[in-house]
C-alpha cells in the first residue's frame, strides 16, 4: 500500500466532530495545521486523489503523517488554529509580512526612578504605562528629548544609572535631577513624571503644558536667567510641533467611534495584500499593510481562510480598536465577531462599513492594490527572486525557508558561526543562532569547522528549503557532503565574489561581480541578472558576516577579561564565569564599581569582591 492510500485510510477513520489537524513531514516538523467543521471528510480530501490545485499538491508531497485534535465548535477550532500557528509556525500557514510598526511611549512603573521610553514593541506587563500608537509626523523622539530634559528626567541605561556614584555633565547642565546618586526622592521624581507623561493622556493637557511651559520661560527671561529661558524655547518649540501635527491628523468623527479599522484586501494570483487604516482617540494615525505568498486555489477559497487570518492580525496587536468596519460577507462578520468575544476582553466588534466612511474605505482598498503594484514596479518583489532560484535548482515548488552560515575566525582564535535565516524572502532573527566552535591546533580551518557547524545543525528539526553558504564551490560541496551523510536531501548554494585580474584590481569600473555556484552547474549564475535574487542572498550573506563577526568578538573581549582575572589570587574558575556570563563590556568598567556593588551584581561573597576590585583598581591606575 503507498503512503498516500494509507494515510486516506486514516483519515476515513477520523470523527465527523469540528477540529483542528497538524501535518507532519518525514522529520515529524509540523508543517500545516488546518481546521475543519468535519474532521473525516476534510482531511480526506488531502489523499482522495481529487485533489488538483498545484499548490496543494506540494504540500500533500511532504506530508508522511497526521494529527488530529478535537472540538465542540467551528469556532473553538479556529481559535485552537491561531494558538497552533503561533506555537508551531508551520511552513504552509499563511505568513503575514508586516510593513511596519507604529511607536509608542512606554513607562515602567517597576523602577522607583523609570524613564520615558521609546519603543515599536510594547512589554504588555504589570505596572507599565503606555501611550500611543503614534502617527508618523509626530516627531515623537525629539518629543521624548524635550520632555526629558525639561522635566530633567533619567535619561540613561539602568546599568549606568545603578553604577553612578556622582552627577553626570546632564546634571551640571541643569537638565536632569540626578536620581542616580539621590538628588531628588522617589516621591518627587514621580510626580514629576506624571506631569511629563500627562503631555501624552489628552490635547487639553497637551496645551496645558505648552501654557505652564511658556510662562516659566517668561519668567526666566523676566529674571535674565536667559539659558534657562532659551532650553524651554527650544523644548516648547518641538512640543509645538508634536501637537500641530496631532492636531493636522484629527479625523472628524462627529459622534461615532474614536478607535477603529477599516479593512480591505486586494487578491492577485501570486500575492494577497490586507489594508487597515488605523484610527486611535479620533485620530487617523495611518495604515497597516501585510502581504503574504498565495497559497488558495481562487478567491473564493481565500475568503473562507479569511476570518482566521483576521484573528491572527488582532492575536499580535497591542492597541486593540473597538470597530473593525470592513465590506466582508454577513457570514464572515458574524464568525469574526464570535472570534472576537472568545479572544478579546475589549469588545471588539465587526460590522459593515458606515455610509460616511465609504470614501475612506474606497481609500482603503486602493492602498492595498497600489503596495502590491509598486512592490513589483520598485524591485522589490521578492516572489520573482525566488522563483528564479527555485528554475536554477530545478525544483518542484518555490523555497520559502532559507538558511545561510558564515564562520568567524582571526589566526585560529576564538571561532564562531552564524546561522540567518529568511522566510519569504525577509529576515527572521527570531530563528538566527550563534555558534561556538572548537579551537583547533591547526589554526584557520574553515571546512572543518562549518562540517562542526552543520553536525550540529542537523541534530535539530524544521530544516529549510535551500542552504546557502558564504564561499565557491569548495564550501559548497563540503555542505553537500555532510547531507548526504545523513541522507539529508535539500539543495545547497554558495554566494562568492569574482576575482578581479590583477590587471584590473585598482581599477574602479571593474568591480567583482556577485555569484552563485549551483550543484550540477558548470559556470556560477551572475546574480546581477536577477536584482530580487541578488538582493535576498546578498543580504543573507552580509547578515551572516555581521552576526558571526558579534560573536567573535564578544568571545576575545572575554578573554582578554578571563586573562586578567585567573591572574588574582584565590579567585577560581567558578568565580569568573559568573562575572562572564553577565558582563559583555570592558575590564575598566568593572573597575568603576564598588566593592558592594560588584557583590551584588555578580553574586560573589565580599572578601571575594574586595581582592577583584583593590586588583582591578590596580592594574588600571
Amino acid at each position: 500500500m503507498t503512503l498516500k492510500k494509507d494515510l486516506l485510510k486514516q483519515a476515513k477513520l477520523l470523527p465527523k466532530s469540528a477540529g483542528c489537524y497538524l501535518m507532519k513531514n518525514k522529520y515529524q516538523d509540523v508543517i500545516y495545521v488546518g481546521k475543519a467543521k468535519n474532521l473525516k471528510n476534510r482531511v480526506s480530501t488531502y489523499f482522495d486523489n481529487s485533489q488538483k490545485y498545484i499548490k496543494t499538491q506540494a504540500l500533500v508531497r511532504n506530508i508522511q503523517s497526521f494529527e488530529f485534535i478535537m472540538t465542540s465548535t467551528e469556532i473553538e477550532s479556529l481559535i485552537l488554529e491561531n494558538n497552533l500557528i503561533k506555537k508551531f509556525n508551520p511552513k504552509y500557514n499563511i505568513r503575514l509580512r508586516d510593513d511596519k510598526t507604529y511607536p509608542y511611549v512606554q513607562i515602567n512603573y517597576n523602577e522607583d526612578f523609570p524613564e520615558l521610553v521609546y519603543t515599536r514593541k510594547p512589554k504588555n506587563k504589570k505596572n507599565y504605562k503606555h501611550f500611543g500608537p503614534f502617527p508618523e509626523g509626530t516627531h515623537l523622539k525629539s518629543t521624548l528629548k524635550a520632555l526629558t530634559k525639561t522635566f530633567k528626567l533619567r535619561d540613561c541605561s539602568l546599568t549606568e544609572f545603578r553604577s553612578r556614584k556622582t552627577p553626570c555633565l546632564i546634571f551640571e547642565m541643569n537638565q536632569c535631577n540626578a536620581p542616580c546618586v539621590q538628588k531628588i526622592s522617589i516621591e518627587s521624581y514621580q510626580e514629576t513624571i506624571s506631569k511629563a507623561q500627562s503631555f501624552f493622556e489628552s490635547p487639553n493637557k497637551r496645551k496645558n503644558i505648552i501654557k505652564e511651559l511658556k510662562d516659566k520661560m517668561n519668567k526666566y527671561s523676566k529674571n535674565e536667567q536667559f539659558e534657562n529661558a532659551i532650553l524651554l524655547r527650544d523644548s516648547i518649540s518641538t512640543l509645538e510641533i508634536h501637537d500641530e501635527a496631532s492636531h493636522k491628523q484629527q479625523v472628524e468623527l462627529n459622534k461615532g467611534p474614536k478607535d477603529i479599522d477599516l479593512f480591505a484586501y486586494f487578491y492577485h494570483k501570486d500575492e494577497i495584500d490586507l489594508c487597515f487604516y488605523e484610527i486611535r482617540n479620533s485620530l487617523l494615525i495611518g495604515t497597516k499593510n501585510l502581504n503574504f505568498i498565495n497559497s488558495f486555489q481562487d478567491e473564493e477559497d481565500f475568503q473562507k481562510e479569511l476570518p482566521s487570518v483576521i484573528l491572527s492580525y488582532y492575536s499580535e496587536k497591542f492597541n486593540l480598536p473597538k470597530f473593525f468596519y470592513s465590506n466582508l460577507s454577513e457570514k464572515n462578520l458574524r464568525i469574526l465577531n464570535e472570534l472576537f468575544s472568545n479572544k478579546f476582553t475589549n469588545n471588539l466588534t465587526a460590522a459593515k462599513v458606515p455610509r460616511k466612511f465609504n470614501e475612506l474605505q474606497k481609500t482603503t482598498k486602493d492602498f492595498a492594490e497600489n503596495a502590491q503594484r509598486m512592490r513589483k514596479d520598485n524591485y522589490q518583489n521578492i516572489l520573482k527572486g525566488l522563483k528564479k532560484l527555485q528554475d536554477l535548482l530545478k525544483l518542484e515548488e518555490m523555497p520559502r525557508d532559507l538558511e545561510c552560515y558564515d564562520v568567524a575566525i582571526w589566526q585560529g582564535q576564538s571561532p564562531t558561526a552564524s546561522q540567518i535565516t529568511f522566510k519569504d524572502g525577509k529576515k527572521d532573527s527570531k530563528n538566527y543562532r550563534l555558534y561556538h566552535l572548537k579551537e583547533r591546533p591547526e589554526g584557520n580551518n574553515d571546512f572543518a569547522m562549518m562540517e562542526e557547524v552543520l553536525e550540529r545543525r542537523l541534530k535539530q528539526t524544521l530544516l529549510p528549503d535551500v542552504f546557502v553558504v558564504d564561499g565557491g564551490k569548495l564550501q559548497m560541496k563540503s555542505f553537500q557532503k555532510i547531507l548526504r551523510k545523513h541522507k539529508i536531501d535539500i539543495p545547497v548554494v554558495g554566494i562568492a565574489k569574482s576575482r578581479l585580474h590583477p590587471t584590473y584590481k585598482n581599477d574602479l569600473m571593474n568591480k567583482s561581480e556577485e555569484r552563485l555556484f549551483i550543484p550540477g552547474r558548470t559556470n556560477p549564475y551572475t546574480l546581477k541578472k536577477n536584482i530580487e535574487l541578488f538582493r535576498i542572498l546578498t543580504q543573507m550573506r552580509d547578515e551572516a558576516h555581521r552576526f558571526s563577526r558579534k560573536l567573535h568578538h564578544k568571545e576575545e573581549k572575554k578573554k582578554f577579561i578571563h586573562s586578567d582575572l585567573s591572574k588574582i589570587p584565590g579567585v577560581g574558575k567558578v568565580t569568573i564565569q559568573k562575572i562572564l556570563s553577565k558582563h559583555n563590556g570592558k575590564i575598566e568598567e568593572l573597575a568603576k564599581l564598588e566593592i558592594k556593588e560588584f557583590w551584588d551584581l555578580f553574586s560573589v561573597n565580599k572578601s571575594t569582591a574586595q581582592k577583584i576590585i583593590e586588583y582591578l583598581k590596580k592594574i588600571k591606575a
